[in-house]
This record gives C-alpha cells, structure tokens and sequence, in this order.
C-alpha cells in the first residue's frame, strides 16, 4: 500500500509541475506580444523662438555715473543727515528719566487715573509702579508719553531705520487684563 501511495503521490507532483512551467511560458509570452504592440504616444516638442535682439539706443537719458548727479546726491543725503540730526538732538541733550533704562516691552500699563485734572497712567515695570504724565519718557527709544486713555498710552518714538536715518513712529502701551 505503501509504494501505490508513493507512487500516486509522485504522479500527481509531475503532472502539476508540468502544468506549472506551460502556463508560466504562456505568460510570459503573452507580456511581450503586449508590450510589441503597445505604443507610447509622445507629443512633439515645439520647435524653439527665435531670439531677436533688440539695440540699446540711449535717448536723452541722463548717464548714471555723470558728476552732476553725485553731487546732486550727495547734497541731498547732506541735507537730510541735518534734519535727521535736528530731529534726535535734543532728545540727546536733555536729561534721561528712570524708564527710559527700560525697554517697552518689560512695562504693562495696569491702571488709569486722573491727578488735578490731568490724566496719570500706572506703569508696571520688575514689579514697582510708577505715575507717568504726558510728557514724560518712557522706553529705550525716547519713547514721549504724546496721550494717556483709560486704555492705552500713545508714546512719539525716534528710531532709525533701515537706512540709519531718524524717524518718528507712533507706539502704545495698552492696558494689560489681570489674570485670575
């Protein structure tokens, strides 16, 4: 019973790896009669445009590196760093106040009230409070108190900008809300 068993079970084996290999042929020759007959579909690329070069024709144009023009520039930054200079020079020689050693983002503006008519805000900074009047400076950038509200405080700054010139801008100190 043995050697019928064995010799089924070898029957059966040739018969599927015979099977095997033919189908697996098959395959494989039908992969390559596809990919013979597909065609891949490639648009033409445009041809290139024609570059025309254009003259470069100088019509009462004024020449840039010409002396007129440097001193006309020159001139002009000249005047400028004077009025510039006018705009922080007294901001310079006047005497420095206690909060102007503090920049304006370490102060919070933590109440409002009115002092003989006139408006005084409660400035916050390292944990000491101080009465600021319009008038007086505050922050690193000679920061003027221009307007005290019940909210906020309006402050004229001179700061240079980008070009080293002295400007003005507009800065506030709003009132900070308590945490609970």
């Amino acid at each position: 019973m043995k050697t019928s068993y064995s010799f089924a079970l070898l029957a059966c084996v040739t018969l599927l790896s015979a099977c095997g290999s033919n189908t697996e042929d098959d395959l494989r020759q039908w992969i390559v009669e596809e990919r013979n007959q597909t065609r891949p579909k490639v648009a033409p690329i445009p041809a290139p445009k024609q570059f025309v070069p254009e003259a470069y024709a100088i019509t009462a144009a004024v020449e840039p590196f010409s002396n007129v023009k440097l001193t006309q520039a020159l001139k002009r930054e000249s005047s400028q760093a004077v009025t510039n200079g006018a705009l922080v020079a007294p901001e310079l020689a006047r005497r420095k106040e206690p909060l102007e050693a503090f920049p304006l983002d370490s102060m919070s503006l933590v109440g409002h009230l009115t002092k003989s008519g006139q408006p005084v805000a409660l400035v916050k900074v390292d944990n000491l409070l101080y009465q600021v009047k319009p008038g007086n400076y505050l922050g690193q950038n000679y920061g003027k108190v221009t307007q005290i509200t019940e909210t906020q405080v309006t402050l004229r700054e001179i700061v240079q900008d980008a070009v080293g010139e002295w400007i003005e801008r507009s800065a506030t100190l709003e009132l900070q809300e308590r945490a609970k």
